[in-house]
């Protein structure tokens, strides 16, 4: 079966939300890390927001001739991954291209959304955020593990951890990159 897999930038603290107030960019070391880990994915889930971000930058990736081949490998994946916007109310055309809406307005929709997704043949999901469905899909237990890159800032500002109050995580691994930011990979404990 497949995983739900959330990986994303966060602070020291757990703030997700507007990375340009604290966000000091991408070592090369750090990039090629989260390139490699995209390769173990064929599906992205965002919400409305951060399919809107994504959609303005990514397909422009592969055309812009002062990106590195790091940059430009991220934007075919990104452009080719099916991409399912996870949100309450149905979407005008999405333009970006493999993206489709995903209706849910509650939780039960939601689980059995991904369940069905985790139950068909392909690579593991792709929770990229933002910061409100990474909050449902971890209250309602449905991400199979945790890839953080963690900035070494703390940040004010809407956090993500609340919804892991109280639950265990399991290490994977850790690593640090030239940038100070670390990666850290957990597992939700049985």
């Amino acid at each position: 079966m497949r995983k739900v897999v959330l990986a994303m930038m966060t602070t020291l603290n757990g703030r997700l939300d507007d990375p340009a107030a604290w966000m000091t960019g991408l070592s090369d070391d750090q990039y090629q890390e989260i390139v490699d880990g995209y390769a173990a994915f064929d599906t992205v889930l965002v919400g409305r927001v951060t399919y809107a971000e994504m959609a303005e930058d990514w397909p422009k990736a592969l055309d812009d001739p002062n990106a590195g081949e790091t940059h430009r490998a991220m934007g075919r994946m990104m452009n080719d991954y099916k991409k399912f916007v996870v949100t309450g109310s149905p979407q005008d055309k999405l333009e970006w291209n493999n993206s489709e809406a995903a209706v849910v307005t509650n939780d039960e929709e939601l689980r059995a959304f991904i369940d069905g997704l985790k139950a068909q043949p392909g690579k593991d999901i792709h929770l990229s955020g933002g910061a409100k469905l990474a909050a449902s899909m971890i209250r309602l237990g449905l991400v199979d593990e945790y890839r953080l890159f963690v900035y070494p800032v703390v940040s004010p500002g809407s956090t993500w951890l609340e919804p892991l109050t109280g639950r265990q995580l399991e290490p994977l691994a850790a690593k640090p990159f030239e940038s100070g930011v670390v990666a850290l990979y957990y597992r939700p404990r049985p």
